[in-house]
């Protein structure tokens, strides 16, 4: 398809839609002759329903303007339409982590970011399907980088969004840190392949991406097209004692350690016991709770536009 025939649907986070960075660059891709058709959200749901809409709009690519949360809202709306006729994806990052655009390489500004999104090849990335129950109700919905549940969810979900703008993701570390002295664990039961494993966690991660909450690294050796989840479960501790064994193993990641195992797995359910409180779970950004939840790996599921060499891709995967 030639650059004439491509039509660009940009989705901007409304909070974003004054940046006067990215008026700016969608002036002077427009001017360069570029095809672009711009919506601004309004409210929650919105940055979904063009997204599932831009193929009948006309469009052939969806760029998401905004944080992590407006990229997997984009992802969600994007993953209504068939397979073969989903429009590729891509982000041009405006929030205060940016986790996703900065693990795979993007260029966090939004001229060089829009730029970037109009030359770049897709590839094809795996898509994670998480399918949830709280208070009798079932969900379903999707994400491309992270989910954290437990103590790592409370932070993000915690964490004030001025303090977000103010701080950037050295905002997650902050939080962290003050509710480290006085943090609590989650109990359920983990199930995974022929495995079942019962715990009291104090964090649970499921990477397709490997970063969260700011920059934290939580899955080193996640690949964006495996089809496989990578889980880390950092177990309770009991004593400030424990602190330094605990920390060492995430520094680490071994596959079953005191506290803390890594591994990897195409599915992992989570349950808990009827007196336990619900889990609270980050969805890239998004805090919800749950008392169930399943997480699934969609395989190649979503074309999206990433730099040559994109550490993520297992074609350049270096470990």
């Amino acid at each position: 398809m030639t650059d004439s025939q491509q039509r660009y649907l940009l989705i901007i986070n409304g909070k974003s839609a004054a940046n006067p960075a990215l008026r700016d660059a969608v002036a002077e891709q427009r001017k360069a002759g570029k095809h672009i058709t711009v919506r601004a959200t309004w409210e929650g749901g919105d940055a979904a329903d063009f997204a599932a809409q831009s193929v009948d709009m006309g469009m052939t690519c969806v760029i998401a303007c905004g944080g992590d949360g407006t990229v997997s809202e984009v992802v969600n709306g994007l993953m209504r339409l068939a397979h073969d006729q989903r429009p590729p994806l891509g982000i041009v990052p405006l929030g205060s982590a940016n986790d996703f655009a900065t693990s795979v390489g993007l260029p966090l500004e939004p001229a060089p970011a829009l730029a970037a999104a109009m030359a770049l090849s897709a590839s094809p990335i795996d898509v994670v399907r998480i399918t949830a129950d709280a208070e009798g109700e079932s969900s379903t919905s999707y994400y491309v980088n992270m989910t954290t549940g437990g103590f790592g969810a409370e932070i993000t979900s915690s964490t004030p969004k001025t303090l977000k703008r103010m701080l950037g993701g050295g905002a997650y570390s902050l939080m962290g840190a003050l509710k480290a002295w006085r943090h609590r664990s989650y109990r359920g039961t983990l199930h995974w392949g022929d495995r079942e494993q019962s715990a009291s966690l104090l964090l649970l991660a499921l990477g397709n991406g490997r970063q969260s909450g700011g920059g934290q690294v939580l899955a080193p050796r996640a690949q964006l097209d495996d089809g496989r989840l990578d889980v880390l479960i950092v177990k309770d501790f009991s004593s400030v004692l424990e602190l330094p064994t605990l920390i060492s193993e995430l520094q680490q990641f071994p596959a079953d350690g005191r506290y803390v195992s890594y591994f990897t797995a195409s599915q992992l359910t989570v349950t808990t016991q009827q007196d336990d409180p619900p889990w609270p779970l980050t969805l890239d950004g998004e805090a919800k709770r749950y008392d169930r939840f399943s997480a699934e790996v969609v395989p190649l599921a979503l074309r999206v536009l990433l730099p040559d060499g994109c550490p993520l891709l297992s074609a350049n995967d270096r470990h």
